[in-house]
């Protein structure tokens, strides 16, 4: 018989608490009823009477009652207080939880309170949820993706140079495709890993040709030191590798499916360009001057892990000492 997830109610209680008293091992008590050992021990623990004992009616008040209690957030004016102006100041929760933990706070609490506190019933009204990196009004939902096929002929992550990885070398590139709700019109992203620089290119469709060409047109002017490397997801997009390796001199890498940490330069800049193209954009509104102007705001802005110099000046920089 497979095991039952759900909350336990006044009848199961009552089952656990007639074979408990009859010395029945929590082992067997899972087992006869469907539920797993630790169930049954994490029931007679917390829902227990001061003295220790466990009555099956007391249990399902003190059960009903946990369940209507306000989180510790929302118990706590200190606590909320000090979560609500991290959140004004654009902190992210886990940066507001470990700070708390940093100082030493009375208070501590984990990321995922603070991300179940901003999205509960009780709180949406606030709309604390704009104050978050991505402002998104909901919770991604976990789901299953299906297997892709490989990529025929890709070349792994694996394979890269370990200097690539260390920011140690100038000239290798990250791309991906940006795509958005109205599901017309899609953004070619790629992003130098060592200075930030980003280059954006519109595209009409998400075809493998469309975008291998955009590729090479936004690279192939670029100085041979310029463009060492490029690396992927495993979308289809970009299925047509040999043509840019062939065309722009530059070995292509994948990364591992479902791993976008790999690529985490291109994963930053999107997260930065979706300040102005959020995905309800429709992005056929735009002009290609439009996009460069984004673009353009975004490299000339500085940014600390490059000792606040901008984008472009990096990118220029490390350029004049490549030629």
């Amino acid at each position: 018989m497979g095991k039952n997830y759900d909350q336990l109610d006044i009848d199961e209680r009552y089952e656990i608490y007639r074979l408990h008293q009859a010395n029945t091992s929590l082992q067997a008590i899972g087992r006869l009823m469907g539920r797993s050992p630790s169930t049954v021990s994490r029931e007679l623990r917390r829902n227990a009477l001061p003295r220790g004992e466990y009555n099956p009616g007391s249990a399902d008040r003190i059960a009903l009652s946990r369940c209507r209690r306000l989180s510790r957030i929302e118990r706590l004016n200190p606590l909320r207080t000090q979560v609500g102006d991290g959140l004004a100041m654009g902190w992210a929760p886990e940066q507001i939880a470990s700070r708390l933990r940093l100082e030493g706070s009375e208070h501590s609490v984990s990321v995922e309170t603070i991300y179940r506190f901003i999205y509960h019933p009780r709180v949406r009204s606030e709309k604390l949820y704009r104050f978050l990196p991505r402002a998104k009004a909901s919770r991604g939902r976990r789901y299953f993706k299906r297997r892709r096929e490989p990529i025929e002929g890709r070349s792994s992550i694996s394979e890269r140079p370990q200097s690539v990885a260390l920011r140690e070398e100038f000239g290798h590139w990250e791309g991906d495709l940006m795509q958005f709700r109205t599901q017309r019109g899609n953004l070619l992203t790629v992003c130098e890993r060592k200075s930030r620089f980003i280059l954006t290119f519109p595209l009409q469709t998400k075809t493998a040709d469309e975008t291998g060409e955009a590729v090479i047109k936004l690279l192939r002017n670029l100085p041979r030191a310029a463009r060492k490397s490029i690396t992927y997801d495993n979308g289809g997009e970009f299925a047509r590798h040999a043509d840019m390796e062939a065309a722009l001199n530059m070995p292509v890498y994948f990364c591992d499916p479902h791993s976008p940490w790999q690529r985490g330069s291109i994963e930053n800049a999107n997260g930065i360009l979706r300040r102005d193209l959020p995905r309800k954009t429709n992005i056929t509104n735009y002009t290609v001057r439009d996009i460069s102007e984004i673009t353009w705001a975004i490299n000339s802005t500085s940014r600390k892990c490059l000792g606040f110099k901008t984008p472009a000046e990096a990118f220029l920089q490390s350029l004049q000492c490549c030629t």
